[in-house]
């Protein structure tokens, strides 16, 4: 009698949610289970962020101290909260400021409307460039979003692109890039010393 060899279990494979005809909606992100930390709607679509890298992670720390500590009354400094945008829309930018008042929801909100959001800041990494360089400003300038950052990584060194939006015409104008020191009037006064993201032993 022969014997069948054995076989290791294997894992099973993940089931990714099936999405409904027309897409998911903002209500849905709450609703599904089981989501990865972080996962965005976009276009009615999932989009799930890949594993951080250590510049993203500089980044993310920095700017959110450093805007902490400049930010004046009535302003907040957020992360991890999704744009209810509209109803096939619910970006998570990486760091957010945002208006206390407008902001204010139940205790458990997990998203803020877009009126209350005064600069949305992605740190781009190799999965996001498309993402953070076209279809992220477009649907926040379209929000009224009057500021967009784009934080970039070159050779471990930090480089802001500033954006401000033209009210007229709901599109974001260049306004300044930034490699050494970031330097701007609005949304607040802000001045900051962009070389302190980089690697620890890295020369100047």
């Amino acid at each position: 009698m022969s014997v069948d060899p054995e076989t290791p279990e294997q894992e099973p494979a993940p089931r990714w949610p099936v999405p409904p005809s027309g897409g998911w909606t903002a209500d849905d992100l709450d609703r599904l289970p089981n989501l990865p930390p972080h996962t965005e709607l976009i276009d009615g679509s999932l989009i799930f962020v890949s594993p951080q890298t250590r510049f993203h992670m500089r980044a993310l720390r920095f700017f959110e101290w450093q805007l902490e500590s400049l930010v004046p009354d009535g302003l907040e400094v957020m992360r991890e909260f999704t744009i209810d945008i509209d109803r096939l829309n619910r970006p998570e930018p990486d760091v957010l400021v945002v208006d206390e008042e407008l902001a204010r929801g139940p205790e458990q909100q997990t998203r803020i409307p877009a009126a209350s959001v005064r600069l949305a800041i992605e740190v781009v990494s190799p999965d996001s460039i498309g993402r953070d360089r076209e279809t992220k400003p477009a649907k926040y300038a379209r929000a009224g979003i009057p500021h967009y950052w784009r934080v970039e990584n070159k050779n471990d060194r930090a480089v802001v692109y500033v954006f401000e939006l033209e009210p007229a015409t709901r599109v974001y104008v260049a306004t300044g890039i930034f490699h050494d020191r970031l330097k701007v009037a609005v949304p607040f006064p802000i001045d900051l010393d962009l070389t302190t993201i980089k690697p620890k032993g890295l020369p100047e």
